[in-house]
């Protein structure tokens, strides 16, 4: 892990929407440990500041973000042009648990740009889980992150996308992702779900799974606050007892549960 940043080179740079970029980062001389699938890096446009954001691939020697434009400093990474160099600290935070994962079922639930941290994820559950199942919910189908790999996911697992306006050239479902849950059948007791998205959904999300029997320490959660360190000390991040930089964002069920149901924490 990192305290400062370390450069690292734009190899890539790909739209996905209309406000949202994949960029592919390998580093510009030492790089620093591995990213699991759920961890998130502090990542530095040099002269206009640092955010933290998940990856949403990893590589032998690259990494990938996933960067939606809402701010100033998340708008001058996405405008990082392949050649430029970006400053990475990191890696922080906890990962998703595939441990029990191999030969077992698995329910990834995904909300708009919360897609993105669990991309990795899927990337090693593909071939593993027994019966993979991946839920996409989105705004509309131009919001939607890679309809392509979707696509190809689709020939290997289960693959249900919702959204909440269609356009007329649309042919799927429509409505909020937790409506998908109906359609699908998953081993409660033995089944793990990955849930990232706005958190009224991931609470929703959560509810609906205990509802089906799942136990609460098999549903993990991707949490998200202001995180400005990584490191557990500035405590913008603060979630009742949790730093989300160092003790989150992936949290199970167990533990998130009673903290989201305190309004405003």
């Amino acid at each position: 892990m990192s305290t400062v940043p370390v450069p690292y080179r734009v190899l890539s740079s790909r739209p996905e929407t209309s406000d949202c970029v994949s960029l592919t980062l390998a580093a510009d001389g030492a790089s620093l440990p591995a990213f699991s699938p759920g961890q998130f890096a502090m990542v530095y446009a040099f002269g206009v500041g640092e955010v933290p954001i998940s990856v949403s691939a990893v590589g032998d020697a690259t990494v990938t973000f996933t960067v939606r434009a809402v701010g100033a400093v998340s708008a001058a990474i996405c405008r990082s042009a392949p050649g430029g160099t970006l400053g990475l600290r990191g890696p922080f935070g906890t990962c998703w648990n595939l441990d029990g994962a191999d030969g077992s079922d698995v329910l990834v639930v995904a909300g708009g740009l919360g897609l993105a941290p669990l991309r990795p994820a899927v990337h090693r559950l593909l071939g593993r889980a027994g019966r993979l199942t991946v839920l996409v919910g989105t705004r509309t189908p131009a919001d939607l992150l890679f309809p392509g790999e979707l696509a190809h996911w689709s020939d290997r697992c289960r693959v249900e996308v919702t959204v909440d306006r269609p356009t007329p050239q649309w042919r799927g479902s429509v409505g909020v992702v937790t409506a998908l849950l109906d359609r699908v059948a998953v081993g409660a007791g033995t089944a793990t779900a990955l849930v990232c998205g706005p958190e009224v959904m991931m609470r929703r999300t959560a509810d609906a799974l205990l509802a089906r029997g799942m136990p609460p320490e098999r549903i993990q959660i991707s949490l998200e606050r202001n995180m400005r360190c990584g490191t557990g000390h500035c405590g913008h991040c603060q979630l009742g007892p949790l730093l989300l930089c160092r003790d989150g964002p992936v949290v199970d069920c167990a533990v998130s549960r009673q903290l989201l149901a305190v309004r405003e924490l």
